[in-house]
């Protein structure tokens, strides 16, 4: 396995990359969404108008996406300190301030991250962050959640991570924008078979069992004209995605409430209409 700030594909060079497909600004993209409620700058105007709109159906949207944010540093700290140095994050997004693979490479440098995601703009800014700061062995694949096969036999991923040994796979808050229709079960699947013992499944999911029936609406209907629909699904169907992995303690959870370290914020439960859990594949 090679170490290297970043790959697109193991035979390109970081300067010779290109985004795989065509960008699309004109079409609201949730990573980019994303980015606009972190503060970020990396968002068209697309993304923005349509972000303000969940805002104006949710004000508390901003906060929502800190506390996802804060519920990934602390599960990666976690995932460290159960031994596990192999990171999977698929859905990754424009990487911030508490990524992935800073928060991991910051509590074990020797730690191998690999980014997946299927918006060029992450993956251009992904590159571009890690070749001007290197933070360890972090590799950035193009490639789509829908497609699990393709990413589990991507060349990159195989030479930066060993998948006999335990990895943690991060699906932070990107699963309820795979439809059932398009297999969301069955992706966790076939991912979770690809698992050795040891692994770890993260995940939080966005959910309409804390929001009012008015907001569930308005949501829905901006994120339908995004590249995305967004799915909400209730605890039982968000604790099916695990399938047999065994949950850590505190179980599936309203996210603030996975293992907090500091007074949760006010508004908290309105903020963060989500469900996020730890499990251990045994």
């Amino acid at each position: 396995m090679r170490d290297e700030a970043a790959v697109g594909r193991p035979e390109q060079e970081a300067g010779e990359w290109q985004p795989p497909v065509e960008l699309n600004t004109g079409i609201p993209h949730p990573a980019r969404m994303y980015d606009y409620y972190l503060g970020g700058k990396d968002n068209f105007p697309a993304d923005r108008e349509a972000a303000e709109k969940v805002i104006a159906a949710m004000p508390d949207a901003r906060l929502g996406a800190r506390i996802n944010r804060e519920f990934l540093s602390r599960a990666v700290e976690f995932a460290v300190q159960q031994g596990v140095r192999q990171f999977l994050d698929i859905g990754t997004g424009i990487p911030a301030v508490g990524s992935t693979g800073e928060v991991a490479h910051r509590v074990a440098p020797d730690a191998r991250v690999v980014y997946v995601d299927n918006d060029p703009i992450v993956l251009t800014h992904s590159r571009a962050l890690l070749a001007h700061h290197p933070v360890g062995h972090t590799t950035v694949l193009h490639a789509d959640l829908r497609d699990p096969d393709a990413i589990l036999g991507d060349p990159g991923l195989k030479e930066a991570l060993d998948l006999s040994r335990p990895v943690a796979l991060m699906l932070v808050a990107v699963l309820h924008f795979v439809r059932d229709e398009e297999g969301a079960a069955d992706i966790l699947a076939r991912l979770r078979s690809a698992l050795a013992p040891g692994s770890l499944l993260i995940m939080s999911h966005g959910t309409q069992d804390f929001m009012t029936p008015a907001a569930v609406a308005e949501t829905t209907r901006i994120y339908s004209r995004a590249s995305s629909p967004l799915v909400l699904r209730s605890k039982d169907q968000v604790q099916e995605l695990f399938g047999d992995f065994e949950f850590v303690e505190p179980g599936l959870v309203q996210l603030p409430l996975w293992r907090p370290q500091a007074d949760l914020p006010e508004n908290w439960q309105q903020a963060a209409p989500a469900y996020a859990g730890v499990a251990v594949k045994r």
